[in-house]
Formats: structure tokens, sequence, C-alpha cells
């Protein structure tokens, strides 16, 4: 099994978004709040957004405890500040850009993260379903591309989807069809916002986060982690570790992109004639 990383910030790279400034829509739990403790561990100013003003505030006021110390290399972390924002309104999408802008000068990395999902089938959702998805998970993600670029001199934008754009399970439309939909709607933002914009999406197969435990009751978790090539499922530290390097100079020749984030599940055929990965580690 793979090693599990636990802390966002494992991995960070000193300095590596000193002085920019990075707004992580969805920030306010899960692999949201990962990817903005990761942005400020390398340096970033993040603006911590969603609807929980509670839950936000918690997020940046534990980022901006941690501005005090500096890295080994000598650098600080990042600033944090929460502003909220509901992503299904189109003025607070684009007063978030504003409010990044003015606390901090500029916008130079934008990731869409925030996301919600309705368990129903396409004979089963309704119209309000459809809104509820299509305007929080996929409409939003453009306007917020669309706003933040006129505060981005140069920059990179991440838009976080799902495995789901590649292969589906019952009762999650039109989860599954806006998350394949990000995917084309990267590479449309990619050619239309560069060269000046760089836009890629990462593709989070299973993650535990407070949903996911919630999905996966006891034995049902060992279950899930025995059919993925790593041994385990992902934490919220895999995909922000991936956020960050598609946002980084490191990828300066990477745009258009989607990057598979799954463990090897998308590699998987047929479970039933695979070994249990985590049995086969032990025996090892």
């Amino acid at each position: 099994m793979t090693r599990r990383r636990e802390s966002p910030t494992e991995g960070a790279v000193p300095g590596r978004f000193a002085g920019e400034t990075v707004i992580v829509t969805g920030s306010t739990r899960g692999i949201g709040a990962g990817i903005a403790e990761r942005f400020a561990a390398e340096g970033a100013n993040v603006v911590v957004s969603g609807r929980s003003e509670d839950a936000g505030e918690a997020v940046a006021d534990r980022i901006s405890e941690r501005s005090g110390a500096a890295s080994a290399d000598g650098s600080p972390p990042g600033d944090a500040t929460f502003v909220r924002a509901d992503m299904r309104d189109p003025d607070d999408v684009a007063a978030l850009a504003e409010a990044a802008a003015e606390r901090y000068g500029s916008v130079d990395v934008l990731v869409n993260n925030a996301g919600v999902q309705t368990e129903t089938t396409a004979e089963e959702a309704t119209l309000d379903d459809w809104a509820f998805v299509v305007e929080t998970d996929f409409r939003a993600y453009w306007l917020a591309a669309r706003a933040a670029l006129e505060h981005m001199d140069r920059g990179a934008i991440v838009n976080v989807s799902s495995n789901h754009a590649y292969a589906t399970m019952p009762a999650h439309f039109p989860y599954n069809a806006v998350k394949a939909g990000i995917n084309g709607m990267t590479r449309s933002l990619a050619v239309d916002f560069g060269p000046r914009v760089r836009v890629n999406t990462v593709v989070p197969g299973w993650v535990e986060i407070e949903r996911t435990r919630e999905e996966l009751p006891e034995g049902r978790l060992e279950e899930v982690e025995s059919i993925h090539p790593t041994g385990r499922i992902g934490t919220p530290a895999d995909v922000a570790g991936a956020v960050s390097f598609l946002a980084s100079e490191d990828a300066a020749f990477v745009t258009g992109a989607a990057l598979l984030v799954d463990g090897g599940r998308g590699a998987v055929m047929q479970d039933d004639v695979l070994p249990n990965y985590r049995e086969k580690e032990r025996s090892e």
C-alpha cells in the first residue's frame, strides 16, 4: 500500500507561490480546504470561499495561525482570508474575484472546486435537481474563470472534476454528466485564455473525506481500498499536491489537460480477476 499522506502541507514546496493570490472555491472543508492549506504552505495568499461562514473562517484562521512560522528555507507561509460566496449567484462569483484582488492586489491562481450532487438517476432527476448541480458545478466554473481573468496578468486556473467524467455509477445524474462537461470546458478555456492563462483539470477518484466515510460503513472502506492498485483511496493531500503542480511553473507547458488522480482505479477492468492489493502488500 502506498503511504497515506494525511496533512495537505506535507510535501509542500516552500515559496513556490510566494506573493501570489489564490482563490479556492468550495474550500470550507474536505478537498477544497486541503487545497487552500497546501497553497498557503507554499507561500500564497489564499482566499477561502464557500457558503458556510463559520466553517470558512475556521479554515482561514487555521491557515493564518501558521503564517507566523517560517518554513525550513526561511520563507513564510501565506496569509488567508474568507469571503462568503454562493457559487449559484453570479453576483457572488464576481464579488469573490473583486474581493481577492482588492485585498491582495491581484489574482494569480483560481481553483474551481465547489460542487454538489444529488442521488438521482436520469429518469428521476427534476429540473430543480438539474439547476442545483449544473449552476453550482458547471456554470459557476465558467463565471469564476471569467471573473478571475479580469484580474490576472498571467497565471493558472485548475478545475476539479471527478472520475465520474470517465466511468460512473447509477443514481449520480446530472453530477456525472457535469463532471464530463468540466473536462470539455477546461479545453475550451485553455484555448481561449492562452497564452496568458493556463487551464487544466484535476480528476480525483475516491478520496477519504467526511462524506466518503459516511458512505463507506465499517468493512466497506477496506473493500473499496482493496480494489485500488495503490492499496488505498486518496486523501485531500493527494489532490492538493496535483492541483499545486498544475498551477505551478513546473507545469508551464501544460494546458488543456486532465490529470487523473485515482490511485490507479481507472486502469482496472475487472475487479474479480485482480489481486487484493492490500492483502498482497501484507504478504510481501
